[in-house]
């Protein structure tokens, strides 16, 4: 039996919108952030999703209870799934951060990991 697996990102959240690179810091929906998650049920409600594995940071744990909040669908939570950790410099400028991104693709952001997320 094939599986098929559809990835979504978390929803807009206030640090976004801010311009905040958040990495490994919890994060919170903005207002547009949890219409947008409530969408995000809604258009996955008839794909017959056997679970929800998402990343244990606050961001994706509010877009997933928000967006399958009325199916009965359980929702795994995995710190592997965390996007990456930016050390010293979560919660930074995303701009100042992703300017200098191709910087860390071999050299770790102080107290992080690689860009490329290992």
């Amino acid at each position: 039996m094939p599986v098929q697996i559809v990835c979504e990102t978390h929803s807009t959240t206030e640090d976004n919108e801010n311009g905040i690179a958040t990495g490994w810091l919890p994060g919170r929906l903005s207002a547009l952030g949890r219409k947008r998650a409530a969408e995000l049920g809604r258009r996955r409600a008839a794909d017959g999703l056997a679970a929800v594995f998402c990343s244990d940071l606050a961001r994706a744990t509010e877009t997933a209870a928000i967006a399958f909040a009325d199916a009965d669908i359980p929702i795994l939570l995995d710190w592997r799934l965390r996007e990456c950790d930016y050390g010293d410099l979560n919660g930074s400028s995303a701009g100042d951060l992703h300017a200098h991104r191709a910087d860390h693709v071999d050299l770790p952001y102080p107290g992080g990991e690689l860009a490329t997320g290992r």
